[in-house]
């Protein structure tokens, strides 16, 4: 039975409770459901209703009766109110049930009727509370579902805590929320059962936000005010509501530079105690607030005397954290410095930041200020502004870079020179490095109206088309525009053909043309001396000939680093560090690829070139899981993901990269997700050259958890789709040998065995060695399915040494385990002690899993098998070959696990193969193929 119904949340709020609150609510769920109690806590607004609500709903089906309560402040002192509603309706049903003495304190304290109080009845009332949630428990589970414990009156609170201490074995839970700052819950754990788990609701990271805002319908915000409203809101889901709220019903949007505007609302809650502080005190926090980094010393150099005192008093109050150690001055969250900014008149904050224009030593934050503090047009301003610009470039800030610079076109007179729409093309390329796309592609549509000059425009349209990222396919419409702006000019032509290249192989999936229009860009680049886009298009052109083995791989890259270099091609992801990279990882050079990707990684950190991290965050990664550091490899491949799902740039990449390192190193089911929205977001970008890359990470997924008919399907897709893209090098994706392994386990040797002809052919022309092992190993499996098994062996073991030596140690591990298990079921012992040495070694768990779960297999069966003798062939006639080995193992007496190992098949592969002999040979069960043996014999 269920009361107080109006207090159950509608469903609609289980997608905001899922935005970074999968784990606490998972944690918090199976403690309900192992008996236990749930204390949530944390700041205001920072979802604990919602989740209280959402497990209420979740959970309280398992309950016969669950009794609400939700406390407010306002109603705090009324005696006795939370207890009315949680007993208020049940009352009836258990009164009769209560010791006289009880119920009539009980009723009196509930209707209000009588002068019952806790000085007068308290142990009455105390035992009463006990004995009505006994009463309740006996007919059936009971959760007590609290809101707000702050709010609850002393009254209520305080028979709660004494029935809650002495419930013991009781089926009655608790499911309460309460509103607290740092650990101060811990009196609120006292007055909850011994079983209580407590769990504190943390600030939603960038992503959450976004995603939250995005499932409230504020879709059209740019990345750049997404990042401002996580870090105004500090992660607070309530206040970043409110505050994409307002964005969304304000007409304009903030300008470059101007914090966020905070509604009404949020100043209320946050700034209640401002109005206790002097005048002069106020002053001096806005112009704290007003600063990017305020200390003590910047705020007395900025006019503030008694900066020590006003603060100090700001921080009595709640409004300021000062640091015991040192002089920064922090706000005690990020909004009361927003809202405080907002709620100050529009002078006096031109006069805060006239004040830090000269007071602050850093000349950004100088150029900064005197940008805020100045209206209309200046050319001087906007000069120094330009200059901070490119100061914070320098230094690795280009979000912070792309800021000044429009700030600097907003000061520039429209005849300056260089003019406004100059340094706003500057501040969107600047915009895109920091991985701002949005704004970036606003700042060039806004350009593209107005401007005429062919060099602009096509700087302009090549902003929108980087923009796009993956998704070319969604600005076609963009090239034919973009090539009559260039006209005859080569140095313009080379910029359009060379975004052209990389539609040629991400729409169209067509390597050779891709090359063909990558090797003309260059041309047209060397004719226009344009060394920087030259380089680009050789690059890519390498990259290219790498991924589909084209023989002049090699040629092009030491073409794309002759000098002179550009420093910025050389460390950009598309560059030539990038397409040696490639060919060192495909070529097994494994500790060089490995140094020159940390060298490039280093380098596109210290300019702050976030889409380069993204993708050489996940190429290191994918380095260290070839090198066998699954563990490694998954850390780094989870941040990747992090940094792609934060910034927007390289999802589907990053995804695919992480699904293999889960599957190798994690979580199998999580692997199996990641591929799945890899593959998801590729097929939605258009992106064929991922497409493949990203099923070929569903296929291993499958395969390690154990589907092989499932990592069939994923892997035949991709070897159809590369050969339609004319991708020849195996060493791209290192597919072949997974869907090899996975046809053997569903019965199809042939195939499996034509695909290891078909990429050895490949793979010695290239001289990849380590493809050729893996081939190696594959084949062995081919040649045990076929009955050949001292080949196998012998093939297995050289397997093994040749991946070592060339630095593959999960491929090694792998080795090691085929060897293992074919070893199964053989005469003399058999050992996974070196298959599972090497997994650990790899921190590889899932396939440690795989080993434990074949030992567990083999360990409870001792079958002695009968002398073996072959099978007579008339009994087996008929029968395909995968069949006739199936069944004549069965003659031989062996298990299906067994027949599983020697085969090198899934147990599930033999029992339908055994349905098909039976059905072939006329017969029931394994006894009749024993029995028909033996008739045969006789004979």
């Amino acid at each position: 039975m269920t009361v107080r119904r109006d207090f159950k949340e509608p469903a609609r709020c289980r997608p905001d409770l899922v935005i970074g609150r999968d784990e606490l609510f998972t944690a918090a769920r199976d403690q309900l459901t192992r008996g236990g109690s749930v204390l949530l806590h944390g700041p205001a607004g920072i979802g604990k209703s919602t989740v209280l609500r959402a497990l209420a709903a979740d959970y309280g089906e398992a309950a016969r009766t669950v009794l609400r309560c939700s406390a407010t402040e306002s109603e705090s002192h009324l005696p006795f109110l939370a207890l009315a509603d949680l007993f208020g309706l049940v009352l009836d049903e258990i009164s009769d049930k209560l010791p006289v003495a009880q119920r009539t304190a009980l009723e009196s304290a509930l209707t209000g009727r009588g002068e019952s109080t806790l000085q007068r009845d308290g142990l009455a009332l105390r035992l009463a509370v006990l004995s009505a949630l006994r009463a309740l428990a006996a007919a059936g589970p009971v959760l007590l579902v609290a809101d707000d414990l702050q709010w609850l009156d002393s009254a209520s609170a305080e028979l709660l805590g004494f029935a809650a201490r002495r419930l013991g074995d009781t089926p009655v839970q608790l499911l309460c929320a309460v509103r607290t700052e740092e650990q101060e819950y811990d009196r609120h754990l006292r007055a909850s059962p011994p079983d209580t788990l407590a769990v504190r609701l943390n600030p939603l990271s960038r992503a959450q936000v976004s995603a939250l805002l995005d499932h409230r319908g504020y879709t059209d915000l740019p990345r750049s005010t997404m990042r401002e409203i996580h870090r105004t809101s500090g992660g607070n889901p309530l206040f970043a509501l409110e505050l994409g709220r307002a964005l969304g019903e304000s007409p304009t949007p903030p300008r470059p530079g101007e914090p966020l505007p905070v509604p009404t609302s949020l100043r209320a809650l946050v700034l209640s105690r401002l109005d206790m502080l002097s005048d002069e005190a106020r002053r001096t926090l806005l112009v704290a607030s007003a600063g990017a980094r305020p200390t003590l010393a910047l705020l007395h150099a900025a006019g503030r005397e008694n900066a020590e005192a006003e603060t100090a008093q700001a921080a009595a109050l709640g409004l300021l954290a000062t640091e015991p150690e040192g002089p920064a001055v922090r706000f005690a969250h990020p909004l009361i410095s927003a809202a405080l900014y907002a709620e100050a008149p529009a002078q006096e904050r031109r006069a805060a930041h006239a004040a830090l224009s000269t007071a602050a030593s850093d000349p950004i934050e100088r150029a900064r200020n005197l940008a805020l503090a100045t209206t209309g047009t200046d050319p001087e301003v906007a000069a120094r502004l330009a200059e901070a610009a490119a100061l914070a470039r320098d230094r690795g800030a280009p979000s912070v870079a792309a800021s000044l610079g429009l700030l600097a076109a907003r000061h520039t007179p429209p005849d300056g020179a260089p003019a406004p729409d100059d340094r706003r093309l500057q501040a969107a390329e600047d915009a895109i490095t920091a991985g701002e796309v949005d704004l970036a592609r606003d700042i060039a549509r806004e350009v593209l109206t107005r401007a005429t000059v062919p060099a602009e425009r096509i700087r302009a349209w090549e902003v929108v088309i980087e923009a796009a990222g993956q998704s070319l396919g969604e600005v076609d419409a963009v090239f034919p525009q973009a090539l009559a702006d260039a006209g005859d000019d080569p140095r313009l032509l080379a910029l359009v053909h060379y975004r052209l290249a990389w539609r040629k192989l991400i729409v169209e999936g067509d390597f050779a043309e891709a090359r063909e229009e990558a090797a003309h860009t260059a041309d047209l680049a060397a004719r226009g001396d344009d060394r920087r886009t030259e380089l680009m298009a050789l690059s890519f052109q390498a990259s290219t000939e790498t991924l589909m083995g084209h023989p002049n791989a090699p040629t092009t890259i030491k073409r794309a680093l002759r000098e002179p270099q550009d420093p910025y091609v050389a460390c950009h992801h598309n560059g030539v560090g990038a397409a040696r990279f490639r060919w060192l990882l495909m070529s097994d050079q494994l500790p060089e690829a490995r140094s020159t990707i940390t060298a490039l990684l280093r380098e596109v950190r210290r300019r702050g070139m976030v889409e380069s991290e993204v993708h050489f965050q996940r190429f290191l990664a994918e380095t260290e899981l070839r090198s066998g550091h699954c563990g490694r490899a998954l850390d780094l491949a989870r941040e990747s993901l992090r940094l792609a799902r934060d910034s927007g740039i390289g999802l589907g990449a990053s995804a695919m990269l992480a699904s293999l390192a889960e599957a190798s190193g994690g979580d199998v089911d999580r692997a199996l997700a990641l591929a799945r929205e890899a593959a998801g977001k590729a097929e939605e970008d258009g992106d064929q050259m991922y497409v493949s890359r990203a099923l070929a990470a569903l296929g291993h997924a499958r395969l390690v958890a154990g589907d092989a008919a499932g990592a069939v399907g994923s892997l035949r897709r991709v070897r159809e789709l590369e050969q339609g893209l004319g991708i020849t090098d195996p060493a791209r994706g290192r597919w072949q040998g997974d869907l090899a392994e996975a046809l053997v386990r569903v019965g199809e040797p042939g195939e499996a065995q034509d695909v290891i002809d078909v990429t050895r052919e490949h793979a010695l022309r290239l001289g990849r060695e380590s493809v050729l092992a893996v081939l190696d190993r594959a084949e062995a499996l081919v040649r045990a399915a076929r009955g050949d098994h001292e080949a196998a062996l012998s093939r297995l073991t050289s397997v093994q040494d040749r991946l070592a030596k060339l630095g593959y140690g999960l491929e090694e591990a792998r080795a090691a385990f085929a060897l293992a298990m074919l070893h199964t079921g053989r005469p003399g012992p058999t050992s996974y002690d070196e298959a599972s040495r090497l997994f650990r070694r790899c921190r590889a768990l899932p396939w440690l899993r795989q080993v434990d779960a074949a030992i567990a297999a083999a360990a409870p069966e001792t079958v002695a098998v009968p002398p073996q003798t072959a099978p007579p062939s008339d009994a087996l006639e008929g029968l395909a070959s995968m069949e006739r080995q199936v069944a004549a193992l069965v003659m031989e007496g062996a298990t299906n696990r067994e027949i599983a190992a020697r085969l090198f098949i899934s147990v599930k592969t033999v029992e339908a193969t055994l349905t098909r002999v039976y059905r072939k040979l006329g017969i029931r069960s394994r006894v009749d193929i024993v029995r028909l043996a033996a008739g045969r014999h006789a004979k």
